[in-house]
């Protein structure tokens, strides 16, 4: 490998004197490297537009932590270029790197010394009015839950057609493995690693006493949809995806999810397997 790129959190890298020490490193020892700001005062809106990117590249470095991490991988889906993480925050579980060993990563990387594991991904395709929306993808959750006032929700859940469970609460968590250790985690969910594929569904502060966390096959399709509370049937929800607001639904509307055609890759170097990143910070609870 030889093309790189950088995608930076300025948030987190202040000044991008970090951003712009692995560019020089990279182009000291032969390579190309170009950075873009997806969050902070020069991008506020946190996007990154694939047109952005050059064309010959080979590995994006994500600067900042696994939230920066997330949304890159949302935003560069299309390109198909496998992503690493140099954390600059809290020990996360996706962000391999940090600042004291990016350099030594960079020399094995060019010397091709890395695996690529895939990670998969969930697409939800919003139904609102009778009318689909434009499909999205994720890689850590798609999450429908309660927008407004302090009310329930009612969400009815099927797999593949068929009638699953109805949830009344503040919502639904839909998540890949990698996601496992984010919102669904906090809302009880199990921790399950992110090299399976399995899509888990976690009901959000759930008014039924024996709602659990559901764990079916990677090729299942799920639909939630919106069902009524009330005889004025005016509750309404918001989907989002990796933590972004992408559509609100009314009651009858709902969102069709499945696995994406297309895995995200994240490079990994070995120094650290999932199991002893989740002991540490099982440890930092203690």
């Amino acid at each position: 490998m030889k093309n790189f790129f950088i995608i930076t959190n300025s948030y987190k890298d202040q000044g991008l004197r970090l951003t712009k020490s692995i560019q020089d490193y990279i182009e000291t020892k032969g390579g190309s490297c170009g950075y873009l700001v997806s969050r902070g005062e020069e991008q506020p809106d946190g996007y990154v537009r694939p047109e952005q990117l050059p064309e010959q590249l080979d590995l994006i470095f994500v600067v900042g932590g696994d939230g920066t991490l997330i949304r890159a991988a949302r935003d560069t889906a299309s390109r198909n270029v496998p992503l690493i993480g140099v954390n600059l925050g809290t020990l996360g579980y996706l962000c391999e790197l940090e600042e004291a060993t990016v350099y030594g990563a960079i020399d094995q990387i060019m010397d091709d010394q890395f695996v690529l594991e895939a990670r998969m991904r969930l697409c939800g395709t919003p139904v609102q009015g009778g009318k689909e929306l434009p499909q999205q993808a994720a890689l850590n959750d798609i999450v429908i839950h309660r927008s407004g006032a302090l009310q329930l929700v009612n969400l009815v859940v099927y797999v593949n057609g068929q009638y699953l469970n109805t949830f009344d609460g503040d919502g639904v968590i839909v998540s890949t493995p990698t996601g496992s250790t984010g919102y669904n985690l906090s809302a009880g969910g199990p921790i399950v690693d992110p090299k399976a594929r399995m899509i888990l569904i976690t009901p959000i502060n759930s008014h039924t006493l024996n709602s659990k966390s559901i764990v079916i096959g990677a090729e299942d399709e799920v639909v939630v949809e919106i069902g009524a509370r009330r005889c004025e049937a005016d509750e309404q929800v918001v989907v989002s995806f990796d933590g972004d607001h992408y559509a609100e639904l009314d009651v009858g509307d709902r969102i069709v999810i499945c696995q994406a055609k297309e895995d995200c890759r994240i490079l990994k170097l070995g120094k650290l397997s999932f199991l002893e990143i989740l002991r540490k910070k099982m440890q930092s609870y203690h």
